[in-house]
């Protein structure tokens, strides 16, 4: 039932001003959201809430497009309620939109290095929904998801958030603490998708830090606001520590049930050699760190583009197909309904 990606990506995703405008964000641009189906399975997909990662939005408006136009009795229908949020964070969108455009099949780096905008703590997104119903002190697009998905007449049974990195190895898949060790499925398929597009999965071993506990390679725990707290505030900093409130993930559980919450981390260049000295440190991804900090000062300097583009391709960094990283993000979302429906019927 599941396996639609291409399909999905086929249709006409849908304009940047369509569906319901649940909010407005701090710039007065409309929070848009889509909801479709009438199964007792609520499926929540959020995307834009890193402004600088912009493959998750271009997935759900293909997706909205695709369930748009599926007859009421299809499957994915009656089976599901879906919860489509395609970017949460439309000021950071326009920021960003000099690097990127929606018919890109791979990003330029040295267009991304130049312009690439991205938010500090405590305006952070992800981590900046509301304490709790009286918390009036998280942003507006913050506040308008968190009433809009208060609005379910049930608890969510998954919660994908679909972030990107920069730089990587490869793809990475972050995974509820509470789900670690009831998801063979999902790792699995993922595992096998990977493989199948000619990709090597990402892997990094941070010892908990910011709440990332290595589950195997290509696998994690997903952050949570506690861990991001506890890290700063053994930095000596409780100023930033203070900034964190909880994230897409911890809010859906916080309305009930048992749900799965994912995230997806594709990279928009692909850093080989990343992993094979887990670290921490990892002197590989410090090196590529390194080196691209050193492109990105370059590129102040008039007619240095071309010359930063062919030392990439020299070094072996590559762009990652937007393509393939849509259909990992999609494989990450069918793998987690079918996980939790495999669970429930145990």
């Amino acid at each position: 039932m599941y396996d639609r990606i291409g399909e999905i990506l086929d249709t006409r995703p849908v304009a940047r001003c369509a569906g319901t405008s649940i909010g407005r964000s701090r710039g007065n641009r409309a929070i848009r959201a889509f909801r479709f189906g009438s199964g007792d399975r609520h499926i929540s997909l959020l995307a834009g809430c890193h402004a600088d990662e912009p493959v998750g939005p271009r997935l759900l408006r293909h997706l909205a497009g695709y369930l748009s136009l599926l007859p009421p009795d299809d499957p994915l229908l009656t089976s599901h309620q879906w919860w489509l949020l395609p970017h949460i964070n439309p000021d950071g969108e326009e920021r960003n939109k000099s690097w990127h455009r929606d018919t890109d099949a791979v990003y330029n780096l040295t267009d991304y290095l130049a312009n690439v905008i991205r938010e500090r703590p405590g305006d952070d997104i992800e981590f900046g929904f509301p304490r709790n119903e009286d918390d009036s002190g998280s942003r507006p697009e913050n506040r308008s998801v968190y009433n809009w998905w208060r609005q379910a007449d049930g608890p969510f049974t998954v919660h994908v958030s679909l972030h990107g990195m920069g730089f990587a190895a490869g793809p990475w898949f972050l995974i509820e603490e509470a789900w670690r060790d009831r998801c063979d499925v999902l790792k699995a398929r993922c595992e096998t998708r990977v493989r199948q597009l000619g990709h090597q999965l990402h892997d990094v071993e941070r010892k908990g830090e910011k709440g990332f506990f290595r589950l195997g390679r290509g696998f994690c725990t997903r952050p949570d606001s506690r861990y991001m707290r506890q890290y700063f505030i053994e930095q000596s900093d409780p100023d930033t520590a203070n900034l964190f409130r909880p994230s897409s993930m911890e809010t859906i559980r916080s309305f009930g049930g048992d749900p799965l919450t994912l995230v997806t981390e594709m990279p928009l260049f692909i850093t080989p050699g990343v992993g094979e000295t887990l670290g921490p440190p990892d002197p590989v991804a410090q090196s590529w760190k390194e080196r691209t900090e050193e492109w990105r000062m370059r590129l102040t300097d008039d007619g240095t583009d071309e010359a930063v583009l062919q030392e990439a391709a020299a070094s072996g960094l590559k762009p990652m197909p937007v393509r393939d990283q849509m259909i990992l993000q999609w494989t990450l979302i069918a793998a987690g309904i079918e996980q939790t429906e495999q669970v429930n019927r145990k």
